[in-house]
């Protein structure tokens, strides 16, 4: 049976999946940072499409958007970014991108590229799930997971939407944007609850994320962690000599998280 790489990602216990924007501070030190990342333990790594608008994101996020836009990230650059990783690589790697960019380049287009750069997946935060059906079917034409998201308040529509999921949900575990936050309050064990006895689909949670302790106390009820901002911030303050610090970070994450059990 056909196992995609997303799907042996959580064979070996918990996942951790680590985000960073493409192109923050350029799409060089992007690629060195992904294989720092790897190195560290990292199962899945997301990597964000720069957007001008980026409406679910904290000011870390938005912040790493402008500076690699300014920098003239694309498109074309992230995937040419997820081909270069593939020349070496077999982590599986998710982009994470707004509806904008995804059907300004046409969704055929944008899924036939994924196919031949080697993209596992994609999430689209501000594409509704009632009207993911278009999108969906163009990448699943390709082979790419189109993941779901699952907010706090859709206790409702949890067994709606996990029956439908492709690769990973993703749970969020707090309202707002994203961020780091000092606690999370969100009854995610409820949630994740839910999505698991809707489908078996694994379940991530993400927003908020940043301590070891955090990611430890969430993998007890998910199959997987996810961690941005704590990581797009330290390569905000060390810029392209951050290898050496996004790799000890995501070490010690992902040993909190594998060792849940």
């Amino acid at each position: 049976m056909f196992m995609s790489r997303i799907q042996k990602a959580f064979e070996g216990g918990k996942a951790f999946i680590g985000f960073l924007t493409g192109g923050d501070p350029s799409i060089d030190k992007s690629l060195e940072f992904i294989f720092e990342m790897e190195r560290a333990g990292a199962d899945i790594i997301e990597i964000g499409v720069p957007f001008s608008d980026p409406i679910a994101e904290g000011e870390v996020i938005q912040a790493a958007n402008i500076r690699a836009l300014s920098g003239g990230a694309t498109v074309r650059g992230i995937f040419e970014l997820v081909r270069r990783t593939r020349q070496k690589s077999e982590v599986p790697l998710v982009l994470l991108t707004y509806l904008n960019p995804v059907y300004h380049y046409g969704y055929g287009e944008f899924f036939a590229e994924c196919e031949l750069s080697g993209v596992d997946g994609i999430i689209i935060p501000d594409l509704p799930f009632e009207e993911s059906g278009e999108v969906g079917e163009e990448a699943a034409k390709r082979g790419v997971d189109l993941i779901s998201l699952v907010a706090p308040t859709s206790e409702e529509r949890v067994e709606m939407i996990a029956k439908r999921a492709k690769g990973f949900l993703y749970v969020v575990s707090s309202m707002g944007v994203t961020g780091v936050r000092s606690e999370i309050v969100t009854d995610v064990g409820a949630i994740t609850a839910l999505a698991k006895a809707a489908s078996e689909v694994p379940v991530a949670v993400g927003f908020g994320i940043n301590t070891p302790e955090q990611a430890a106390e969430l993998a007890k009820c998910a199959d997987g962690v996810i961690v941005g901002s704590a990581i797009v911030r330290i390569i905000a303050e060390h810029g392209g000599n951050a290898g050496e610090r996004v790799y000890g970070y995501v070490k010690s994450m992902k040993e909190a998280v594998g060792a849940v059990r």
